[in-house]
């Protein structure tokens, strides 16, 4: 598996034929984005590959569709030209509902849904929705859904990726997801807080993340969603500080922006 990281949250995943895409992310740098309810955030890195360099997609990995950190406008260009897109159920209701004609294949999981995607010339994906929650408990009407991925090859005992998406670390996660076992599990972090909410989070910190990594125990960890957005509270030069120093340290491989990392 090749991983080349894009910034924020954004990736390419290259596995078995297939090119993979997360959460596209591709709008330059220094502009300011409503979260709503008075929160917003400032772009602070653009992405290290651009959109036009990036070829053909066979699928993007979309964990929710309503934040700018997680799909940005120019990252939406990038699902038009996906052969098939995998988010929440609400998501891709909206998707579907605005850009019809542009989407051929767009699919809503829930935590616990299966699909199959399959391609010429690839060997068949299943991909399973994975439990997130993207803040404190009852928060969700405010942030609402998000979806993680785990993706299987049929062949396989257990995922050859699993992407967290946006999520803080909570019971029914670790319930879900210990003993999981991935190959290579792209975890995002960056401990989201915005001043209005002081010092609630809306994702994990490096520290959350260790214990996640404890109970699942991937093969690779590839940190992604800690970096070019100010509300990240944590940075990634502060997360590397925490896992280097963590028990899962051996398992961590950091991605160079912009440049592939052969993982797995």
């Amino acid at each position: 598996m090749r991983i080349t990281r894009i910034g924020g949250p954004t990736a390419l995943v290259e596995w078995e034929g297939w090119r993979i895409l997360t959460d596209p992310t591709f709008d330059p740098p220094g502009r300011r984005y409503d979260f709503g309810f008075g929160t917003n955030s400032v772009k602070t890195v653009g992405p290290a590959v651009d959109l036009a360099d990036l070829g053909d997609i066979d699928l993007v990995l979309l964990s929710h569709h309503h934040h700018a950190d997680n799909l940005d406008d120019a990252g939406r260009a990038a699902l038009a030209s996906a052969r098939t897109v995998l988010t929440t159920t609400a998501g891709a209701a909206s998707l579907t509902r605005t850009k019809p004609d542009a989407l051929a294949d767009v699919r809503g999981l829930r935590a616990g849904d299966s699909t199959v995607v399959t391609a010429d010339g690839k060997p068949p994906l299943t991909v399973t929705g994975t439990p997130c929650r993207h803040g404190a408990p009852l928060t969700r009407p405010i942030v609402g859904p998000v979806v993680g991925f785990a993706l299987s090859l049929a062949d396989s005992a257990r995922p050859g990726l699993w992407m967290t998406g946006d999520t803080v670390l909570y019971g029914a996660l670790l319930r879900a997801m210990t003993g999981l076992r991935p190959d290579v599990a792209l975890v995002h972090m960056g401990a989201v807080k915005f001043p209005l909410t002081g010092p609630l989070a809306y994702t994990m910190d490096a520290a959350d993340a260790v214990e996640l990594i404890e109970a699942v125990d991937p093969g690779t960890v590839v940190p992604v969603h800690v970096e070019g957005w100010s509300h990240f509270s944590q940075q990634e030069e502060a997360a590397a500080v925490v896992l280097a120093a963590s028990t899962v340290r051996d398992r961590v491989r950091w991605a160079t922006l912009g440049e592939p990392l052969e993982v797995g």
